[in-house]
């Protein structure tokens, strides 16, 4: 048996997951392996095989976390919810919220093979590849947004009406919690952002973090085989979803994997008008912006910056699960300064 020395992780964590698996999901023949996955600035994830049987592990991170934050226990419920939907995700296998077993909760599913794009501007794809896989990403968003949550057993799954007011007070109580310094586009949003709301739509399933590295690409194929990271799902505001996953747009690739400069006609892929009107059709609506789009993105780039500094006060707390993470969090300052300036044009 094999662990791989991360976070708080022990031999014996190891044989306590070996015997807390094989009691659900039977004997093996072979080695037990843990291998922690690199990247992530959230719940960590480790790849688990027990000869040739492969999953892979999502955990809570050791330490103090924010209120409501890094909620395991919703993730499993949601993607055991999904099964059967045709919404590409992985399949759950088992919750343990037993802390004894190897520190914090953490629950278990397939692991998926393929490839994982840091960069939405799909370095190594050629540009009739980059337009497939985006075409498939806003049939695939427009698919989970037309979904029925009472249907799926979720209709208690977060709160009815108000979703961006409920939001932005949520994110604010966040950054209360989480805050080095002060931020003065920050303190900006804060006021501004209760005074323009968008208008309230009919609640939806939502991802809550719709970037294009939270969705595993086929291994040659342009198209999404798994949707993953569903920490921050709810019912709520779909236009609000789409604007987070949107920031790829809005973004350059130094403010925060962002593409927004680069020359997307050449490179094959749609521009953010178009791949809004693309999954607006999917569902069935007119492919112009709705009223509030543009608050919508502003309170997306406002929630980013409130994770972002989650993240940087991980990381003074030493229990960041990426070695990146004071880099990352430092960004929040410029997220919320794009976000205010853009708050500003609008008035």
């Amino acid at each position: 048996m094999k662990a791989a020395p991360a976070e708080a992780w022990t031999v014996s964590h190891a044989q306590a997951l070996r015997d807390w698996l094989s009691a659900r999901l039977g004997p093996w023949d072979g080695p037990f392996v843990v291998e922690r996955c690199r990247g992530g600035q959230s719940n960590p994830s480790y790849r688990l095989q027990a000869g040739a049987r492969r999953w892979l592990l999502r955990k809570k991170p050791e330490g103090p976390v924010l209120p409501s934050a890094h909620a395991v226990e919703r993730e499993h419920r949601v993607l055991a919810a999904l099964a059967g939907t045709g919404l590409p995700v992985p399949a759950v296998h088992a919750l343990c919220e037993d802390t004894s077993v190897i520190g914090t909760p953490f629950y278990v599913m397939d692991f998926v093979e393929g490839r994982v794009f840091l960069d939405p501007a799909l370095p190594g794809l050629d540009p009739a590849e980059r337009a497939a896989l985006y075409r498939d990403i806003a049939r695939m968003i427009a698919r989970l947004h037309s979904l029925d949550p009472q249907a799926l057993g979720l209709a208690g799954y977060g709160r009815a009406g108000h979703f961006v007011e409920r939001q932005v007070a949520l994110w604010t109580r966040q950054y209360r919690a989480a805050e080095t310094h002060r931020i003065e586009a920050m303190e900006a949003l804060i006021d501004w952002l209760p005074r323009h709301l968008p208008p309230a739509a009919p609640p939806a399933l939502v991802h809550g973090d719709l970037r294009v590295d939270n969705m595993i690409v086929h291994p040659t194929e342009p198209r999404v085989v798994a949707l993953i990271d569903w920490e921050l799902s709810t019912l709520g505001d779909p236009l609000a979803d789409m604007a987070y996953h949107i920031l790829g747009w809005e973004l350059t690739a130094e403010e925060f994997r962002g593409m927004a400069g680069q020359d997307l006609q050449a490179l094959g892929i749609p521009s953010a008008g178009q791949h809004l009107a693309a999954y607006l059709q999917a569902r069935g609506l007119a492919p112009e912006p709705p009223p509030g789009w543009q608050v919508c993105v502003i309170y997306s780039l406002f929630r980013l910056a409130a994770i972002l500094q989650g993240i940087a006060r991980r990381a003074i707390d030493g229990s960041a699960s990426d070695p990146q993470a004071a880099r990352t969090g430092a960004l929040a300052g410029r997220i919320a300064a794009a976000a205010w300036q853009r708050a500003r044009a609008l008035a």
